[in-house]
């Protein structure tokens, strides 16, 4: 939820005691498993829990067709999550000592045997083969929903999930007993739809741009809309204030800061206290759906108007595009263009020296698993950044899907490299689903969840203040936007309407990773057993593990290719944020990092949740976000970003909100609570360890 663009849901208003929030059995998916035939074995997990197909939206098509990755099982996954903890905890023998990609894949991957059984079962059952990929993790297939109905023994459904139509599987999947035991299950059979953190263009101008898409007879979706930002604005936190009238009460200050118009990259650097490290020789992958033409013309541009001491061509920027993209409509395509900016210019501002690889997916669906593979399993990176996720994804994405990642992310980790993702914008999901989950991948305990703050950055560069990220927003009713803005009516011109949330740090305990060892120590019991009435007594995976910068109002200034009001698509800057920002700038530290370990005869940090969870210990290495009472910005936007009226809208933001969120299903029904997502001395559930202090790259890479 980048610069919140999103026009204002003009749904049921909600009622009292209106709930829709999920009972016990749809949050554990309790259905009744397809029945097992003679020589056939269930696929454990392959349905989807009964949380998300509340909606049914009709059959699928039996000729529709189906693209899916049949998902093998290691050979043995203890002893590859074992050689995770050896090659990434501080103190043991073999810390930091890692593999080559053959040397791993030699002793987990599937046998040669268990894949030639798997494609010829596949081959049998009508079924297109696509490549074995280089892990032999994954065997790519085709068939019609007709074939993968009779070869899975289930049902596939239409569902209507948090505004999208997506495919499931309406009962679990089973397979022949002479392969199920090698076989997780197929992912991309049911259909998860991965959202990037900075898509959130304006419905009706997305739907422009998209049409544009279909006529161009680009292999890049078209410019995005454009977002203008608004003054006032400072050039630094504070610089500027407002004297907010009427006084919006509550114990808030009736003079708040200005939001900022842009964090520039001396700024950010400074801020993290980055020093003299550059990220020479260290490689940054970015991971993103899609792409644009105008990419490295824009990052050029950027960092000459912003920080010409920089430049651009000091990247040795590389793409690898998977053209021609499809699922254009349905994945908001030219939104991706906002992430990829936001992306590639925050990894050179912090590692000016790095080098950035930018991995464009063929789409939101199954397209960024396999560029995430194509990355691991070739090396091609130290550092590698991903600021998507599928929302609520802990809880809703199947086993095949979650089974591919894992494997794949302990291939990452156990060759040295850092796996990032970026924790989401929408706190624990309630105000998507009506039930609190993380989103996955962040929630897998082999990557490092990056989560979000409010960051203050005075005049000289250094920071004054950080603040957990999550926000309330209260629109000002004034006479331009009377009748087009919700609440806003003649009898309540010149007031503050309602505070409703508008985003912050994803995070949320896992429902089914238990805890990592490095967690046990540092996160609190109240956080680890926060799903007890339904995982027990085993503490879980909590996320996010640290945050950088994702408030919009604290963000980014970024340079772009847009579609502007008139038509015209032409080069501006703007201010964007969330933790589709936070996740690269630490991906520039990271690389920061390698360059300093390197440098002192050591090797890359890889997989980093062990050490910084030690780190956190360590005076300098991590500031702990704590609760800063009420403070407030005051933001200006142009109308037309939000609602369908000219001149401005004014907001008052209330900052590290815990107030109400509300969730409204797809019948109107709604359902109100207060935010889950707090601050705290020490580990929090908002920014978990908190944010990286001016020794963190010096301690990490020395650990």
């Amino acid at each position: 939820m980048a610069s919140k663009r999103k026009r204002i849901s003009v749904g049921a208003a909600v009622t009292a005691g209106l709930l829709c929030a999920a009972t016990f059995s749809a949050v554990a998916g309790v259905t009744a498993a397809g029945a097992a035939t003679a020589g056939r074995k269930p696929l454990t997990g392959t349905v989807i829990p009964a949380a998300a197909r509340q909606h049914p939206a009709g059959a699928v098509a039996k000729s529709a067709r189906v693209n899916f990755e049949l998902v093998l099982q290691l050979r043995n996954v203890k002893a590859a999550q074992a050689l995770v903890k050896a090659v990434s905890l501080p103190g043991s023998a073999s810390y930091r000592h890692y593999l080559t990609a053959a040397e791993w894949e030699a002793r987990f991957s599937p046998a040669a045997a268990e894949v030639s059984s798997a494609r010829d079962w596949l081959a049998s059952e009508g079924f297109t083969l696509g490549a074995v990929s280089k892990d032999r993790i994954t065997i790519s297939a085709s068939g019609t929903a007709g074939q993968i109905e009779n070869a899975f023994g289930t049902g596939l459904e239409n569902y209507k999930v948090d505004g999208r139509t997506v495919r499931m599987a309406t009962r679990e999947m089973s397979l022949p007993a002479s392969i199920a035991g090698s076989v997780a299950g197929a992912m991309g059979i049911n259909q998860e739809v991965a959202t990037a953190d900075a898509a959130t263009a304006s419905t009706a101008a997305t739907e422009s741009t998209e049409s544009a898409a279909a006529a161009s007879t680009s292999p890049f979706p078209p410019a995005p809309p454009a977002f203008v930002t608004a003054p006032p604005c400072s050039s630094y936190y504070g610089a500027e204030t407002t004297k907010v009238t009427p006084a919006f009460g509550s114990g808030y200050p009736s003079t708040v800061p200005d939001e900022v118009c842009g964090y520039k990259p001396g700024q950010l650097r400074s801020a993290y206290s980055v020093g003299s490290h550059t990220g020479k020789g260290v490689t940054v992958a970015i991971i993103d759906a899609y792409g644009s033409a105008t990419i490295a013309q824009d990052a050029t541009q950027y960092f000459k108007n912003t920080d010409p001491g920089n430049s651009f061509a000091n990247a040795h920027f590389s793409q690898l595009d998977a053209t021609p993209f499809d699922d254009e409509a349905e994945c908001g395509a030219s939104s991706w263009a906002d992430e990829q900016a936001i992306d590639v210019e925050s990894v050179h501002a912090m590692a000016p020296d790095a080098n950035i690889l930018y991995v464009g997916a063929q789409d939101c669906v199954n397209g960024l698993f396999n560029s995430e593979q194509q990355v691991i399993d070739n090396g091609l990176a130290n550092v590698v950044t991903n600021s998507w996720g599928d929302d609520a994804g802990d809880l809703l994405d199947d086993v095949a899907t979650k089974t591919a990642y894992d494997d794949l992310f302990m291939l990452a980790d156990t060759t040295g490299m850092t796996i990032l993702f970026s924790s989401g914008d929408d706190g624990d999901d309630f105000n998507l689903f009506g039930l609190s989950s993380a989103d996955y991948p962040p929630s897998s305990p082999f990557v490092t969840a990056v989560g979000g703050t409010s960051l203050k950055i005075g005049k000289n560069g250094k920071q004054t203040g950080q603040l957990g990220w999550a926000t309330g927003r209260s629109f000002k009713c004034t006479a331009n936007v009377e009748g087009s803005l919700p609440g806003c009516t003649a009898a309540t011109v010149n007031t503050w309407l309602p505070v409703s949330y508008d985003g912050g740090s994803g995070g949320f305990t896992s429902y089914n990773y238990t805890q990592p060892y490095y967690q046990a120590p540092v996160v609190p019991a109240s956080l680890a057993l926060r799903n007890e009435a339904l995982d027990g007594t085993q503490p879980m995976r909590v996320e996010p593990d640290i945050s950088l910068d994702a408030d919009p109002s604290t963000g980014f200034l970024i340079g772009l290719h847009e579609t502007f009001a008139n038509g015209k698509v032409a080069y501006g800057q703007t201010r964007y944020g969330g933790t589709s920002l936070a996740s690269p700038l630490l991906a520039g530290v990271i690389a920061d990092a390698d360059q300093a370990s390197e440098a002192a005869g050591g090797a890359a940090v890889g997989f980093i949740n062990p050490a910084i969870y030690r780190l956190d210990t360590a005076s300098g290495a991590i500031d702990d976000i704590l609760p800063g009472g009420l403070q407030a910005e005051y933001r200006v936007d142009n109308a037309d970003s939000y609602v369908s009226a000219t001149g401005t809208l004014q907001s008052f933001r209330e900052l590290t909100y815990e107030g109400p969120i509300t969730y409204c299903d797809e019948t109107g029904n709604c359902a109100t609570r207060t935010n889950t997502l707090t601050t705290a001395p020490g580990y929090d559930s908002m920014t978990g360890l908190g944010s990286i202090g001016p020794d963190f790259i010096t301690d990490l890479s020395r650990f």
